[in-house]
């Protein structure tokens, strides 16, 4: 497993684990839940992540992203 912050852009990944039981709850109220596949739709140099899912996209800060784990 490694952070969601490591995967490269247009590449996919399936959530495991979220470090932090706050941003957990946040991602679940988005549809994102330990299971569910997204894609690194695209990473802004110095900024966040956009993440695609379900035919929607939601940016993610870096720090943040570090908590996720992803296979």
């Amino acid at each position: 497993m490694r952070s969601l912050d490591k995967i490269d852009a247009n590449q996919d990944a399936i959530v495991k684990v979220v470090c932090d039981s706050e941003l957990k709850n946040q991602l679940i109220r988005f549809g994102i839940a330990e299971g569910t596949k997204v894609e690194i739709a695209e990473k802004i140099p110095f900024g966040p992540l956009v993440i695609r899912f379900n035919a929607q996209e939601i940016a993610i800060g870096r720090e943040l992203a570090r908590q996720v784990m992803v296979e």
